[in-house]
C-alpha cells in the first residue's frame, strides 16, 4: 500500500527541440511562398513596342471620386487613336507624374480600359481592352484609375507612353 501514496519518479530527460524546429521551417516557408507570389509577375519592365507610335494619346483629362471608404480615386481618361493597320486588343499606360520643379514625384503602369457607353443610360462602363479593341482607324476612350497619387504632383497631365502591346492584325 506504501506505494499507492508515493510520489511517482520524475524522469529527467532533456527537450524536444522536434516540434519546435518544425514550426519555425514552416513558417518560413509560409513566408517565402506569400514573397514569391506577391512579387510583380514579370511586367516590372515596361516594353515600348514600335507600334505604340502609330496609337496617337490626345485629351487626357483627371477626374476625381470619393470611393466607399471615404479615400479619393483619381480617374485619367485619354482617348486613344490607332493610326495603324493592326487592332490593339491589349496592353498598359505608363504615367509618369511631376511636381513644380519637374521632378518626377510617381510612376504608374495600369492596364487599359476602354470607357463604354452604357446601354441603359448613366455613367459609362469600363470594359477590357480584349473585349472592345481599338481597332485601325478607331479612336475610343481609356481610363485609368489610380487609389493614389503623390501630394507632390503638380496637377498637369502625367506624361503617357503605351507600353506592353498586345495586338492582333
Amino acid at each position: 500500500m506504501a506505494s499507492l501514496f508515493t510520489s511517482p519518479k520524475e524522469e529527467t530527460r532533456g527537450r524536444n527541440w522536434t516540434p519546435f524546429v518544425v514550426g519555425i521551417v514552416a513558417v518560413l516557408a509560409v513566408v517565402v511562398i506569400i514573397a514569391a507570389l506577391t512579387r510583380s509577375s514579370g511586367r516590372s519592365s515596361a516594353v515600348v513596342n514600335p507600334y505604340a507610335e502609330k496609337l496617337k494619346i490626345s485629351n487626357p483629362k483627371a477626374s476625381q471620386a470619393e470611393n466607399y471608404v471615404g479615400g479619393t480615386v483619381t480617374y485619367i481618361d485619354a482617348t486613344i487613336t490607332n493610326t495603324g493597320d493592326q487592332a490593339l486588343v491589349g496592353g498598359d499606360m505608363k504615367m509618369v507624374f511631376r511636381n513644380t520643379l519637374n521632378e518626377i514625384v510617381q510612376t504608374e503602369t495600369l492596364p487599359l480600359h476602354v470607357l463604354v457607353e452604357n446601354q441603359m443610360g448613366g455613367y459609362p462602363d469600363l470594359v477590357d481592352l480584349s473585349r472592345n479593341p481599338i481597332g485601325p482607324g478607331q479612336a475610343k476612350t481609356v481610363r485609368m484609375t489610380l487609389e493614389h497619387i503623390s501630394a507632390d504632383w503638380n496637377q498637369a497631365a502625367p506624361e503617357m507612353t503605351l507600353v506592353n502591346l498586345e495586338l492582333k492584325g
